[in-house]
């Protein structure tokens, strides 16, 4: 009883952990293994219809709880359960006359920012964090470090917007030459990078291409100096561009990548190369684009009612 008690008291806020004991009325776990855990699962899928999603943490937090809190071993278990079935979402893309209505309803450097983002199909986390050094002017390319998939890619630049960006590069040695002489100029470093080389967090190269137009102080670490632009700003000016473009779409940053992707399949790049230029690990996760392409061109065909 001792023990069963002191296993609640540490579970007390865990309610994967909660359900699934209670499911098995309040039987301990330990008495428990491979069969109900089955139960528990399928149960979730048929009777409850949970998303894969919840699914899959409840049946994570039942493996944490077996593993590091119970100290048993459960990889012989072969644990076999009726999954949810995922939902396969289609992703909602722009046209290339939308594209451009939103990009001529941003201003100032929200406008650079997105159409860079669509131009080389970037993630909103992605753009942000490009810094001076990553572009190469003179290779036309763009250079993406440590993206969502730990994958570093090469995708080509948008010559359409080659000397706005080198406007900016301009500017911003500007604004870091001035922080320097304000006693600031340093910039956040990846990883242990700052161990490595101490001085590369004050050189130009390093300093970020979409910067915050004031100073501000790292919560990590205290230290004043400019990050890049913040990520709520950047989605509030996209939702207001995308409102003064009438369109009916939930614009998020995001769609932007979508319609990067199914433009290229449009034009008739192939789906390999494009999974090259987003960086996905399998191109699976690129085929997606193949469906999206085969939707729209359904708008081809016509109803009955129209003949």
């Amino acid at each position: 009883m001792l023990i069963k008690k002191k296993l609640l008291d540490i579970v007390r806020d865990k309610i994967r952990f909660k359900h699934y004991i209670f499911f098995h009325d309040k039987k301990h776990p330990v008495e428990m293994a491979k069969i109900e855990i089955e139960e528990y699962l399928t149960f979730l899928a048929t009777k409850k219809q949970v998303s894969p999603s919840t699914q899959n943490q409840a049946f994570n937090a039942i493996l944490f709880l077996y593993k590091e809190v119970l100290g048993i071993d459960t990889t012989e278990w072969n644990i076999q359960a009726l999954r949810a079935q995922e939902r396969k979402h289609i992703p909602v893309v722009l046209t290339t006359i939308e594209v451009q209505k939103v990009l001529e309803n941003l201003t100032g450097i929200y406008k650079l920012v997105v159409t860079l983002m669509y131009g080389c199909g970037l993630r909103m986390s992605e753009v942000l964090n490009i810094r001076v050094k990553d572009i190469d002017f003179g290779f036309n390319k763009l250079y993406v470090w440590d993206s969502k998939s730990l994958k570093d890619r090469i995708v080509p630049l948008p010559m359409k917007i080659k000397d706005e960006l080198q406007v900016q590069v301009k500017k911003i040695q500007e604004i870091h030459q001035k922080d320097v002489s304000d006693g600031f100029g340093t910039v956040y470093m990846p990883f242990a990078y700052e161990k490595k080389n101490p001085k590369a967090k004050s050189e130009t190269k390093w300093q970020y291409l979409f910067p915050m137009n004031n100073i501000s102080k790292d919560p990590r670490s205290n230290v004043k100096r400019r990050h890049h632009i913040h990520p709520q700003t950047l989605g509030r000016n996209i939702k207001l561009a995308s409102q003064k473009a009438n369109l009916n779409k939930r614009v998020t940053s995001h769609i932007f990548r979508h319609s990067y992707a199914t433009h290229l399949l449009q034009a008739g790049v192939d789906l390999r190369s494009i999974q090259e230029l987003l960086g996905h690990k399998s191109v699976e996760t690129t085929m997606i684009y193949t469906h999206v392409v085969s939707e729209i061109n359904k708008t081809k065909l016509i109803s009955p009612l129209d003949f």
